[in-house]
C-alpha cells in the first residue's frame, strides 16, 4: 500500500533501452530500467531491474495503463537541443550558399526577414519550421526571430501549440551603416523598448505558465548594432537576467570589423557591454583567442557550435577540442539557413567531420606533419553530449539528460522501420549501437517525441 501511494506521483512510466550522457566523458546505457515521469514532466525516479521496487512498479504501471514499453529494436535518447536557429530564414534553406556572408545577408536574408511584418506569412512559415524540427528530434530550439515584435511573439505561440521548448529572441539591429533602410530598428531607444516589451509578452503568453518558452535578448551581431544599442541591451540583460544570444567572431569579415571598430575582439566587446553572462549563447566563436576563452569561461557563458554553416560562411573550423579541454560550455546549432540541414543528428556528424578535418588538415600539397592541427578531433560520444547535455548546460536548464530531476524531453529511435539505414546485430556493443544511431538515424527512424513528459509527435 505504501508503494502504491509513492507510485501515484508518477504520471507515466517508460520501459526502454536508453542512452544518456552526464558529461562529455561519461556515457550511460540504461537497459530495462523504468523511467518515472511526474505530473510536472520531470523524471522523478529511475528504477533499475535489480531494485526491490522494480517489479511492483512494473505491475502497478501496467495495471494503471501508464506504462509505455519500447520494442526490442527501439532506443530512447534525450531530445536534441539546437542552440542556433534563424527561424525566418527557413524558406531560404539550401539557397545562395555560394555567396560571401555579407552579400548573402544583404541580397537574400534581409529581404526575406523583412516579410515577417505579415503575420499570415509568419504563421505559415513558422508552423512548418517548428513541426519539421520536432520531427527531426529537436525538442528545444533557440531562435533568432526578426525585428518585428508581434511575429516574434507569434513564434512563441506556435512553439507552445506544437509542444516544442523554445528560447526566442526579437532581433535588435539599428546601425544604418550596416542594416538596410527597409529592415532595421528605428533607433537604439526603440529597439531597447521593443525588446523589453517582447520579454513581457513572452512571459505573459497563455499556456506558458511553466516557462516552456523563454525570451532572449538578441543583438544580431556587433556590426549591425550601434554602441548605444549594445550598451542598452547589456543593461537590460543585467536587469532582467534573461538569456542573451548573438554571433561572435564567426568569420574574418565580422571579426575584423569589430577589431577595427572597438580595438578588441567580439568576446571582449560583448563583455564590456554587459552582454556576457551565465545565460549568454555565442554562436560560432570560430576565431576566439585564448583571452576570449578566459572571458567566456569566467562568465560561464556558452558557445553554439555550428559546424555545417562554418564550412560555408566562416571558412574555418571552430577549435572545439580546445574549448572542451578548457571546460567551456558548448552545444550544437544547425544555424538554419546558413546550415542547410534541420537535423542535429547531422550537426553531430558534421562536428566530428570538422574536428577530423582540423586534426588531419586538408591541403594534400603539404606533408602530413604540416597539414593539420594534431589533437583536434572529437569522438562520437562527445558529439552526442554536445547535442544533449552540453546544450542543456549552455542554457543552464535541466534538459538534455535522462536523469532524475531533469525534464523528460526525449525521442524514440526505431531501427526497424521500413527503409531504415540502421542495422543492429546481436554482437553489437552498446557503444556500437550508439555510433550507428548517431551516424545513420534519419527522420523516418524518429517515431515518438516527448517534451516535458507530454507526447508531441
Amino acid at each position: 500500500m505504501v508503494q502504491n501511494i509513492i507510485f501515484r506521483d508518477y504520471e507515466k512510466v517508460i520501459k526502454a533501452k536508453a542512452f544518456t550522457s552526464s558529461s562529455a566523458d561519461e556515457l550511460h546505457f540504461i537497459e530495462h530500467s523504468l523511467i518515472c515521469i511526474d505530473k510536472l514532466g520531470f523524471i522523478a525516479k529511475i528504477y533499475h531491474s535489480n531494485e526491490e521496487d522494480y517489479l511492483p512498479l512494473l505491475s502497478w504501471a501496467k495495471n494503471n495503463n501508464i506504462l509505455h514499453e519500447l520494442k526490442s529494436d527501439q532506443y530512447l535518447l534525450p531530445g536534441f537541443i539546437d542552440l542556433h536557429v534563424h527561424a525566418p530564414q527557413w524558406p531560404n534553406l539550401g539557397k545562395a550558399l555560394d555567396l560571401p556572408l555579407d552579400q548573402w545577408l544583404q541580397e537574400y536574408t534581409f529581404p526575406l526577414e523583412a516579410r515577417y511584418s505579415d503575420l499570415e506569412f509568419t504563421r505559415k512559415t513558422y508552423q512548418h519550421l517548428v513541426q519539421t524540427l520536432l520531427e527531426n528530434g529537436t525538442t528545444t530550439a533557440v531562435y533568432f526571430a526578426t525585428i518585428h515584435r508581434e511575429s516574434s511573439v507569434e513564434l512563441g505561440r506556435i512553439c507552445l501549440s506544437l509542444g516544442q521548448r523554445a528560447l526566442i529572441g526579437k532581433v535588435a539591429m539599428d546601425d544604418p551603416n550596416s542594416c538596410p533602410d527597409y529592415y532595421r530598428d528605428k533607433s537604439a531607444k526603440s529597439a531597447i523598448e521593443e525588446t523589453h516589451l517582447f520579454i513581457e509578452d513572452i512571459k505573459k503568453l497563455s499556456g506558458n505558465e511553466n516557462n516552456q518558452i523563454l525570451p532572449v535578448i538578441t543583438p544580431r551581431f556587433i556590426p549591425s548594432c550601434t554602441t548605444e544599442l549594445l550598451k542598452g541591451l547589456g543593461e537590460l540583460a543585467q536587469e532582467t537576467h534573461c538569456h542573451v544570444q548573438t554571433h561572435c567572431s564567426e568569420s574574418d569579415w565580422e571579426h575584423n570589423y569589430v577589431l577595427e571598430r572597438y580595438g578588441v575582439t567580439d568576446a571582449q566587446a560583448l563583455n564590456n557591454f554587459g552582454l556576457m553572462t551565465r545565460k549568454t549563447i555565442l554562436a560560432h566563436s570560430n576565431l576566439i583567442s585564448d583571452d576570449d576563452i578566459n572571458i567566456i569561461k569566467s562568465k560561464s557563458a556558452g558557445i553554439a557550435h555550428c559546424p555545417l554553416s562554418n564550412f560555408y560562411f566562416a571558412n574555418c573550423v571552430f577549435p572545439l577540442r580546445k574549448a572542451l579541454n578548457r571546460h567551456v560550455h558548448v552545444g550544437l546549432g544547425s544555424d538554419i539557413a546558413a546550415g542547410h540541414s534541420p537535423s542535429i543528428f547531422d550537426a553531430c556528424r558534421h562536428s566530428i567531420t570538422a574536428s577530423k578535418a582540423l586534426n588531419d588538415g586538408v591541403n594534400s600539397q603539404l606533408s602530413a606533419e604540416q597539414r593539420g592541427c594534431s589533437g583536434s578531433e572529437i569522438t562520437f560520444k562527445e558529439a552526442f553530449w554536445l547535442a544533449t547535455g552540453g546544450g542543456g548546460e549552455v542554457l543552464d536548464l535541466p534538459i538534455g539528460q535522462l536523469r532524475e530531476g531533469y525534464l523528460f524531453d526525449a525521442m524514440v529511435i526505431d531501427t526497424n522501420v521500413t527503409s531504415s539505414d540502421i542495422l543492429i546485430r546481436e554482437e553489437d556493443s552498446s557503444h556500437d549501437i550508439l555510433q550507428k544511431l548517431i551516424y545513420n538515424t534519419q527522420r523516418i527512424n524518429i517515431t515518438d517525441i516527448w517534451v516535458g513528459g507530454k507526447k508531441v509527435y
